[in-house]
């Protein structure tokens, strides 16, 4: 007997096939920075391969995820942010979009400070293989979790803002915090921590107001 497949058995199996792999690679890579954070908080200072060994996963296979040991350590520590985000989103005064900005500011200018070697060189190696086309690593875009963050202090006024606006506003707003921009404050500007901090605040609330502005406008 013969088995027939369709064109569109066949995208359903390709698709699902795709996704299976797609969620492989995030679990690999999630205990990966797992492992990295649990040795940071016990003193340590890891290796992407020390990371790999403690959750049985080989060298080669975690060096597709990580460009570098401060690579790995600057995600590890962005993801240890993740439960203060989460708590700081759903505390009751956090119910204001800009509050959750303001926060969101304070806590990234934090972990710029207490990270910062490892977020420069990240940076410097990810600019590095951008320039020379090189591939990137199987890991998420740099920065993406800065839009997850971005988009979750919305949430308040998202249904507010036209999508093309939102879009738009998360994309500025990414410009406004993080470590790119408290570089930028106080390499370029000359600002101490604390200024930075205002004033990546006050960008990014004067932003959220003038899209506010704009769509009530509209």
């Amino acid at each position: 007997m013969v088995a027939l497949w369709h064109c569109s058995d066949m995208k359903e199996i390709d698709q699902a096939d795709l996704g299976g792999r797609a969620n492989q690679k995030a679990r690999t890579r999630a205990a990966l920075l797992a492992s990295a954070l649990d040795l940071i908080r016990k003193g340590r200072r890891p290796t992407v391969e020390e990371a790999a060994v403690a959750v049985g996963i080989s060298k080669r296979t975690a060096y597709r995820y990580f460009l570098s040991q401060d690579h790995m350590l600057a995600d590890a520590a962005l993801d240890g942010l993740r439960g203060r985000m989460d708590n700081l989103f759903a505390a009751p005064a956090a119910a204001d979009a800009h509050t959750r900005l303001a926060s969101l500011a304070t806590a990234l200018r934090q972990l710029g400070e207490s990270h910062e070697p490892e977020l420069r060189t990240m940076m410097r190696a990810a600019l590095d293989m951008s320039l020379s086309g090189q591939q990137q690593p199987a890991a998420p875009a740099r920065g993406g979790r800065r839009l997850d963050w971005i988009r979750t202090a919305l949430d308040p006024v998202k249904d507010r803002l036209p999508q093309e606006a939102y879009s738009q506003l998360v994309d500025a707003l990414a410009v406004c915090v993080g470590i790119d921009a408290l570089i930028v404050l106080r390499d370029v500007c000359g600002l101490r921590s604390e200024e930075a901090e205002k004033v990546m605040i006050w960008m990014s609330t004067s932003l959220l107001d003038r899209a506010l502005t704009d769509a009530a406008e509209s």
